[in-house]
């Protein structure tokens, strides 16, 4: 079974859209290497439509122009990329199509087939609908040292939790954290009563 992982880019306040926007202070060798970690097993990408036009409107460009990103933009273009889309698109970077039928059912297909493993960049309401679904083995959060207080949030509203179980966490000079998650059972129901055993006593 081919194992799928996300990575974002988010604030310390939830925040995961336009990083661009804030995030590029914080880009040293440390998290280029962790992004370039992120796809080194992947030979799939899988993206949702507006982190699609965001890639191929910057990185074919970056590969034509042989600067020192060119080398990963290649990487990305190698890739087979899954586009994951309500609409009929039409495709100008190579080795592009569309997710065919149902997101759920196409993820856990693709999962099946043989290749190496599928990598999510960005693409947040595909992370969600993942976690949703439990078809997410991985979730890199590269949490920056920032309150961005506007934009789309990671976790939406809802009425159910998410438990993620911590799997390795990093530190880099930055102050960013780079936390890898997979998804947990449920906790269960706890009261103050159960929690407060755990509380210090005054006769230790």
């Amino acid at each position: 079974m081919r194992k799928i992982t996300a990575s974002l880019f988010i604030s310390l306040d939830g925040v995961v859209e336009a990083p661009d926007q804030w995030h590029f202070p914080y880009f040293n060798d440390e998290m280029g290497a962790a992004v370039d970690a992120s796809f080194a097993t992947a030979d799939t990408l899988l993206l949702g439509r507006k982190t699609y036009d965001s890639f191929a409107g910057a990185w074919p460009g970056r590969e034509a122009e042989g600067g020192e990103d060119a080398g990963f933009a290649k990487k990305l273009g190698d890739a087979r990329k899954i586009v994951a889309s309500r609409q009929d698109l039409t495709f100008t970077w190579r080795n592009s199509e569309l997710l065919k039928g149902e997101l759920a059912d196409a993820v856990t297909a693709l999962k099946r087939e043989p290749g190496g493993d599928i990598a999510l960049s960005g693409s947040v309401s595909v992370v969600r609908q993942l976690l949703a679904h439990g078809l997410l083995d991985e979730l890199h959060l590269l949490v920056h040292p920032i309150a961005v207080r506007k934009g789309m949030r990671l976790f939406d509203e809802a009425d159910t939790t998410v438990p993620l179980r911590l799997l390795s966490s990093a530190t880099f000079r930055t102050g960013v954290l780079h936390l890898v998650y997979a998804l947990a059972e449920p906790t269960g129901d706890a009261t103050y009563d159960d929690a407060k055993v755990h509380l210090p006593r005054d006769d230790q």
